[in-house]
């Protein structure tokens, strides 16, 4: 039943309800001498006779009850088909019975109660899912495109890979790529969920569903239609409020016993007291409504609140499993730091630096590792010699014949694999390092020729993982297959517990399960298809949006933006969310333990328990819906004087 209906069925019912008021108003009136006596020549004749105020009276009961009540049995008849006993079920018995017996007050007001509660959830439910709807509202629905030299403009959906898309000042972007051309400022709020508009010039990324503040831009199209960061945004935000945590799969197997068990114990109460109104009352009482949507409602706006900050949680066990983490698991390159590393420094050993460049250079042009990128755009304006016998050295270099000569790039495990000393030049390369370069040396005919120190700049957002701390997480670990004094100096800067280096993915893998063992509750943050294997291994598996889609796809959480202020928000607003939980799971038993009370004691009857149930409805969701206007409280690191400031991420 829809919105709208319900809203049409308890405004008919309500109306009806108002009307045998009157009547019985009137009927009291006339009944009375003293008042009909003062009333009026009208009620004093008899021109109305009485019966036909109470006949109005029953009639506007009945009207009330059947009119609200047969929507209501039409549900419960429709799951019992499928063997599910509802909480409809309950109130269908109890509205039949009351009027079996002629309470029609009781079943008109009982219908009325349950259908106007059911309306005013909805509604709020609807407030609480509006985040999915926003984010669908944001969706670019076309796209100017540059085609045979003239601007067309075509359905978002139609642009195709590679084109170049036009867009102005207060466009929104429709593709995922790269700016081939312009300049300007992009509010990237709703991929990053940071407020502050980014500058983007020739060869920075955009994302779908981003807006240009100002500025005029041209963008190779490189993700199109469902392929964008946007698009995968809104589907897993709506896989993820579909989905069920554990709390609410356990309360949807506790209704199903619930209600067959609550039905038999108000015929043992008919049984032993006789007294059906007493039996019936019981029934209504029992009802668990406000406990049913105790735990959903809180789940999905949570999991809005997180979506509108650029945090995608996957379901409602995700949003526990988070909350419950003890030990975070950081992977270093491109989750710690940009992921584009430069060379600072070439050394030549018995060698021209430049030299010692243009050969490890030559042998990188075979290796895909960012960290081998780096060196060759270092040696963009050298000419190269072609590279032959490549050979990939697992976790620890490469090596290629060069000019007729074998040379290996590579990490200390590659020159201890050569059988090469460092000699004097081990406390230059230990600087190096401890400076947080990363350390290629360069063998050359099996001799040390020269060493380069290639350093990946960390993102400053980065530094807001110590602040986890503060929220619940015990000790935060780095797994690197960099060296250890790099990974420590890094580790220094964020301040990052425990750090375990020169790991091949498998020992990532292996750490995780190390520290599950221990009876840890681990999440693993990456970015990489090597950090995917971790990150299924962990308890929770983060993943920064910007990363793999392999990632990203293994993943319980997904930071959009690829933030690390937005795992701050994410830490706090799952601990809020399942406080929330806990809170309408207590608030919700605590008003059925109440009213089965007061109906023993005989201090509550019918309407009035059927009301105070669909407050406490209302209480649960109005409790809930204060997750979506949550905010964090996040540290910032202040720009011009270097201290930390407490702001609220809105």
């Amino acid at each position: 039943m829809t919105s709208k209906a319900r809203a049409r069925i308890s405004l008919i019912s309500g109306a009806l309800l108002v009307l045998a008021l009157v009547a019985w108003g009137i009927a009291q009136w006339v009944d009375d001498p003293a008042l009909s006596a003062v009333s009026g020549w009208a009620f004093a004749t008899g021109a109305i006779p009485i019966v036909s105020w109470r006949s109005l009276q029953m009639v506007s009961l009945l009207g009330a009850a059947l009119t609200a009540g047969w929507p209501i049995a039409k549900t419960a008849f429709q799951a019992l088909r499928y063997k599910t006993f509802s909480i409809d079920l309950l109130v269908t018995i109890a509205v039949t019975g009351a009027l079996v017996i002629g309470e029609f007050v009781e079943a008109g007001v009982v219908a009325f109660l349950f259908v106007f509660g059911s309306w005013i959830e909805a509604r709020s439910m609807e407030r609480t899912r509006r985040s999915v709807s926003d984010l669908i509202d944001m969706a670019p629905q076309e796209a100017d495109v540059i085609r045979d030299g003239e601007t067309v403009t075509v359905p978002a959906s139609g642009v195709k890979v590679g084109e170049h898309v036009v867009v102005r000042t207060g466009s929104r972007v429709p593709v995922d790529g790269t700016v081939v051309d312009g300049r300007g400022h992009i509010d990237e709020s709703t991929i990053t969920g940071e407020p502050v508009p980014a500058l983007k010039n020739d060869s920075d990324s955009v994302f779908s569903g981003t807006i240009v503040a100002d500025g005029y831009l041209t963008i190779r199209a490189e993700h199109v239609g469902s392929d964008t960061a946007f698009s995968r945004i809104i589907e897993l935000v709506e896989d993820a409020q579909d989905s069920k945590s554990s709390t609410q799969r356990f309360l949807d197997r506790f209704s199903r016993w619930y209600t067959p068990t609550i039905i038999v114990l108000a015929v043992v109460a008919f049984l032993v007291t006789f007294d059906a109104h007493f039996a019936l009352t019981f029934l209504v009482i029992a009802c668990p409504g406000a406990l049913v949507i105790s735990t959903p409602v809180s789940m999905v706006a949570g999991i809005g609140n997180g979506a509108r900050h650029g945090v995608l949680l996957k379901g409602g066990d995700a949003v526990e499993r988070l909350a419950a983490v003890d030990t975070l698991v950081v992977d270093k390159t491109g989750t710690l730091t940009h992921g584009r590393p430069t060379v600072v420094e070439v050394v030549g050993i018995g060698s021209d630096a430049h030299e010692v460049l243009r050969l490890a250079a030559a042998v990188e042009t075979a290796s895909e590792h960012p960290l081998g990128t780096a060196v060759v755009e270092a040696a963009a304006e050298v000419s190269l010699s072609p590279v032959s016998d490549v050979r990939v050295h697992a976790g620890s270099g490469i090596s290629g014949t060069v000019e007729g000569t074998e040379v290996a790039v590579g990490s200390r495990r590659l020159v201890n694999e050569y059988c090469v000393t460092l000699g004097s030049w081990e406390k230059k390369a230990q600087e190096l390092e401890t400076a947080g370069a990363t350390v290629f040396f360069v063998i050359v005919a099996g001799k040390l020729a020269g060493m380069i120190a290639v350093a990946d700049t960390i993102r400053p957002e980065a530094k807001a993982l110590s602040q986890l701390h503060e929220w619940g997480i015990r000790d935060i670990v780095m797994l690197t297959g960099d060296n250890p004094r790099t990974a420590t100096a890094v580790a220094r800067e964020l301040g990052i517990d425990q750090v375990k280096a020169e790991l091949l993915p498998e020992h990532k893998v292996d750490a995780v399960q190390e520290l599950t063992a221990q009876g840890r509750k681990v999440a693993m943050i990456g970015d990489g298809i090597n950090d995917a294997p971790a990150i299924a291994a962990a308890h929770v598996g983060i993943a920064m949006g910007t990363g793999t889609d392999v990632s990203i796809d293994t993943a319980d959480v997904v930071l959009a933006g690829g933030r690390f202020d937005q795992l701050v928000h994410a830490r706090q607003l799952v601990q809020a969310t399942v406080r929330n939980v806990r809170q309408n799971t207590f608030i919700a038993l605590a008003t059925v333990v109440a009213l089965l009370v007061g109906v023993v004691a005989g201090a509550v009857f019918m309407s009035v328990g059927i009301l105070v149930h669909e407050a406490s409805v209302l209480v649960v969701v109005l409790n809930a819906v204060r997750l979506v206007r949550f905010k964090a409280k996040i540290r910032k690191l202040d720009a011009d004087q270097g201290e930390k400031s407490t702001v609220e991420l809105n």
